[in-house]
Parts: C-alpha cells; sequence; structure tokens
C-alpha cells in the first residue's frame, strides 16, 4: 500500500505524464513558446498580457472510495489494540486548465492534454516509478504509489456548466478551458505494528443457550470501600461468572445463584458513582482460557467516601483541618467538607501534585462559628456516613445520632 504522500504523489505523476506528452508532441515549437505544466491553485497562476502557454492540473474535491471502504475492518479489537492497518482508500479530482494569451493556444494545450489522459487510461507502475525518481521533489518516491494492490485508473469526470461556474467563482480566478477527471483508487495504508493472532491448531465448538444475564437491582446503593454488595436479577449464574466493577481485572462472586450475586467492591474504587457489571467468560476447553461470552446490563452504583482520622476531632477558626479519608482522592475531583449545615470547598489541587491522595486539607474560616458539629466529607456528590443508632433498646434507635462529630474552638 502507498502512505500518506501518495496524494502529493499522484498530482506530480500526472504533472510528469502532461509534461512528457507536451514534449512527445512539440506543442513548444507548435506555439512558438516554452510550455510549463504546474499543479497549482488557478488563482496564483498569472493570466493577462503576460500570460504564458501553461497547463495546470489542480485537485479540487477528494472523495471516500466506496468500493474499498470497508476494507480490513474492524481495526481494533475491544482492548483497542490494533489488529489490522485498513486502508484509507480516497477517490481524487482533478480540474485540467490550459492558459495562453495567443489565439488557439488554449485550444492546443488542452486537446493534447486531453488525448494523452485518454490514452493512458491507467497509470503503469513503471511510469509512476519513472515519474517519482526523476523529478522534484525527489522525497514522493517515498510514497510507494506504484506498490499499492490496485492499479490507478483515470476517468473522465462529467462536470455540468453549472457546476463549472460555481467552481471557478469558488476560486475566484479568471476562467480557462477546463476538463475534469477522476484519479481511482488511491490507498493510504499505516505501517504501524499490528496484533497478529496465532494459528489455530485444534478447532472447537461449543453450542449454549442464549441466556443474556440482567440487573435488576443492587443493595445497597451506597456502599463504602471494602463492603459487599448484592445484585439481583435474572440469568446470573453461569459456569464461569465474573463481577466487573470497571477497574483492573475481574472479581470473583463471594455468593451465586441464578437471581442474585454477592460480591465485595475490590481495591482502586474512587468516591462519587461507580459501575457494576455481570461477565460470563466462556471455556473451550482447548486453550482452557476463559473468552469473551455474555454481558449484563451496567448498574451504578454510589461509593462513599469515610473519614479515618480517630476520634475526637477537634480544630481551631483560622486554622486547616487535616483529615485522612479512605479511599485516596483524585486530583481532578470535586471535594468539600461539611460542618454542621456549612460547607467548605478543598482548594484546588496543583497539577503537578500527587494523581490520589489519602489526606485533605480544609481552611477553617477565621469567623466560622464556634462549638460541636456533624461533620461529613463529600467528593464528588458522594457523602461520608453519619452513624445510625443500632441499639434496639434506645429511644433513638435508627436515628442519625450525629458521629462522627467535630469542635470548633477559638
Amino acid at each position: 500500500m502507498s502512505n500518506s504522500l501518495a496524494i502529493a504523489a499522484v498530482s506530480a505523476v500526472l504533472r510528469d505524464l502532461l509534461n512528457q506528452a507536451l514534449i512527445d508532441q512539440g506543442v513548444s515549437a507548435t506555439l512558438g513558446n516554452p510550455v510549463t505544466v504546474t499543479a497549482q491553485p488557478p488563482d496564483r497562476i498569472t493570466v493577462g498580457e503576460t500570460e504564458q502557454p501553461q497547463l495546470n492540473v489542480f485537485l479540487y474535491h477528494i472523495a471516500s472510495n466506496p468500493g474499498w471502504s470497508n476494507s480490513a475492518l474492524p481495526s481494533r479489537d475491544r482492548d483497542g489494540i490494533r489488529i489490522t492497518n485498513a486502508p484509507l482508500a480516497l477517490d481524487l479530482f482533478y480540474l485540467l486548465s490550459a492558459y495562453g494569451k495567443n489565439d488557439f493556444d488554449c485550444e492546443i494545450l488542452l486537446g493534447c492534454a486531453m488525448q494523452m489522459l485518454h490514452e493512458t487510461p491507467v497509470l503503469p507502475r513503471d511510469t509512476i516509478r519513472t515519474a517519482l525518481g526523476g523529478n522534484p521533489p525527489a522525497s514522493l518516491a517515498a510514497a510507494d504509489l506504484a506498490d499499492q494492490i490496485e492499479q490507478i485508473k483515470i476517468t473522465p469526470q462529467l462536470v455540468s456548466t453549472e457546476e463549472v461556474w460555481r467552481l471557478w467563482t469558488a476560486l475566484q480566478a479568471h476562467y480557462r478551458p477546463t476538463a475534469a477527471y477522476r484519479i481511482s483508487v488511491v490507498l493510504l495504508q499505516s505501517s504501524k505494528a499490528t496484533k497478529t493472532a496465532l494459528p489455530v491448531s485444534q478447532r472447537n465448538i461449543i453450542t449454549l443457550p442464549f441466556r443474556l444475564p440482567f440487573i435488576a437491582e443492587i443493595t445497597p446503593q451506597i456502599v463504602v470501600a471494602g463492603a459487599s454488595i448484592t445484585l439481583s436479577g435474572q440469568n446470573l449464574k453461569a459456569p464461569q461468572t465474573k463481577v466487573n466493577f470497571g477497574v483492573s481485572g475481574l472479581v470473583d462472586p463471594s455468593t451465586i445463584s441464578d437471581s442474585q450475586i454477592g460480591a465485595t467492591l475490590p481495591g482502586g474504587l474512587s468516591a462519587g458513582v461507580n459501575t457494576v457489571q455481570v461477565v460470563q467468560q466462556l471455556i473451550f476447553g482447548t486453550p482452557a482460557d476463559p473468552h469473551s461470552g455474555f454481558e449484563s446490563n451496567v448498574v451504578p452504583f454510589m461509593l462513599a467516601p469515610q473519614i479515618t482520622t480517630p476520634p475526637p476531632l477537634s480544630v481551631k477558626v483560622g486554622a486547616t483541618l487535616t483529615l485522612a479519608v479512605n479511599p485516596p482522592v483524585g486530583r481532578s475531583q470535586r471535594a468539600s467538607l461539611v460542618i454542621g449545615a456549612q460547607s467548605i470547598t478543598i482548594p484546588a489541587r496543583p497539577a503537578t501534585g500527587p494523581a490520589t491522595t489519602a489526606t485533605l486539607d480544609f481552611p477553617i474560616p477565621a469567623n466560622f462559628p464556634t462549638g460541636a458539629f456533624p461533620i461529613r466529607l463529600q467528593i464528588d456528590g458522594a457523602q461520608s456516613p453519619l452513624e445510625v443508632d443500632q441499639n434496639p433498646s434506645s429511644p433513638t434507635f435508627g436515628q442519625l445520632t450525629g458521629n462522627p462529630r467535630i469542635t470548633v474552638t477559638t
């Protein structure tokens, strides 16, 4: 396949072909002036009394080639690893224009060029190598245009009079006799390394019923780090069932049935909204590695942060309160502290600091009221839990006790 230099290489090959055709037919002697061939935008060509005999090829449009557009796709696997270098297949559209200040200059040049392109419907590979190897810029020889799998074809393109006027109006240039051509197909392909699967040594066929797992409910919906959750739903049990929390690796369930799965939260989760999914892998036997199978819907849950600084907690007004937290807080996460009914937002953490931190510093305003208050940490909308009275004989059983608490003094 050719590379990203191929578009420029096509223009260079067309320019060389046209120039060679003018030399072979002795057009310069016929016109009495030397003729040049360029590949420039028409608005950059000098016209008027000083206009010289000239042919110009201008790339005015690029389109995807429908025949090659889906070749070698998909180019990446489910993990985002490159498995093929899918070619970028393009059709190039050119305007061939003739210039000259004398009578019949344009007609002679255009007739010579169109006859040459008519007699060269396919660009020979040797012609491409010769054109790119001997003319500047010589670096276009590295385009490997002659080595692409499909040969390049030249086809006259029907352009209506209205389209011609629109093109030249958009170009903001003086109109000259013009013919349009399509060059197809140019294949641009990367040479980056790809992942290649090992050859198949043995074929196994396994037939399974289509039982897509479905999570209908998650309890509890707000949990702390290291806690367990219960997933309720349908078709949850399979020979190889895992729980995916979105962090590296899959978690084995602690309990499992067709309607319920229990699992313990793994480390590495951040406070805030997280997701969980049931993954049922397939084992074909040879090799015994698990393969992708059925996956359930993704269900969100809230991981609440915890204040791990041992009580009692106290701070003076105007001072800085340092709290230990679990799980560690990411640099980009929003963190605030709720003392009583007032919220204190943590200052922005420096971009050069660590990615996560297990301690947070909160400045206490000098005018903050004194007293004992319940304290809550809020990370990305998730608040640390307050203690609940668990004593059945207590008159406040099941109610918030207000712990943890902090004492603010002067």
